[in-house]
């Protein structure tokens, strides 16, 4: 039974990963794992191919190495953000490069993540279910214990359903007795159907819905950092800089100091 589970608009047909990276061994290490997921997949050997070919391709996604010869994996992101056929492909970084002046550099250059190699499998293909949301059964072929289950129809309109409940309002989240009762399912079938959909808990994709929104605001607006805490629903801003700095590996202050000036 397929899994049903994408956002609006529905895809009907298997995401497209361009994977950019100078390591042969990386790149097949990549294509196999995700063709047994069920995306198609193309490759690039740096960073002026990966620009090249997400031209010609238009991908759903971008995979790209930072540390290449010829053309590197920032430089190659800024081309593709400043160039308007290809501005709004979500590209996420992998690298070797862990430091975190290195990752503010790879989110002040566009991506919209980071994962550092050596990769997990696991973690790559969760971060592709919360960036392609879109993704089916076919794309996002769960691997963890408890993502063996495909989701059903039931599971896509329940996650719909909750997903924009959530939405509504980040700063205020509904308990999950409410979330539950609110789109009339029991609390453990609305974690199944999240599990099944994005392949993480209620409480871990509203704190990942929380975290970008406000990636975005530090980067794209001038709003006092601990208004942004607040706005999307943390108590302070010490523990909303945790938070941010966990997840992206910098904090709001450090990401805003990267961005250049209107």
């Amino acid at each position: 039974m397929p899994n049903n589970c994408p956002s609006d608009p529905v895809r009907t047909s298997p995401a497209s990963v361009l994977i950019v990276d100078d390591s042969a061994d990386d790149r097949i290490l990549l294509t196999n794992f995700l063709h047994r997921q069920g995306f198609r997949t193309y490759m690039a050997i740096d960073g002026a191919d990966g620009f090249q070919k997400a031209k010609a391709i238009r991908p759903d996604m971008v995979l790209m190495d930072v540390a290449m010869p010829a053309c590197d994996g920032l430089t190659a992101c800024r081309r593709l953000k400043h160039d308007r056929a290809t501005a709004n492909i979500p590209l996420m970084f992998l690298s070797a490069a862990a430091l975190p002046e290195e990752r503010v550099s790879g989110l002040a250059a566009g991506a919209v993540d980071y994962i550092t190699k050596p990769f997990d499998f696991d973690e790559v293909r969760l971060r592709l279910s919360i960036h392609l949301p879109g993704a089916t059964a076919a794309n996002v072929q769960e691997t963890a214990d408890e993502l063996l289950e495909t989701a059903t129809g039931s599971d896509a309109v329940l996650f719909r359903e909750a997903r924009a409940i959530l939405r509504t309002n980040l700063q205020h989240q509904p308990d999950m007795a409410t979330l539950a009762g609110a789109t009339r399912a029991s609390t453990r079938r609305l974690t199944q159907a999240f599990r099944r959909c994005v392949g993480l808990t209620v409480q871990d994709y509203v704190r990942e819905e929380r975290l970008r929104a406000a990636r975005r605001l530090v980067m794209e607006t001038s709003l006092p950092i601990g208004t942004i805490a607040t706005d999307i629903g943390y108590s302070g801003a010490a523990n909303f800089s945790t938070a941010f700095k966990d997840r992206f590996g910098v904090t709001p202050s450090g990401l805003r100091q990267t961005v250049p000036a209107a």
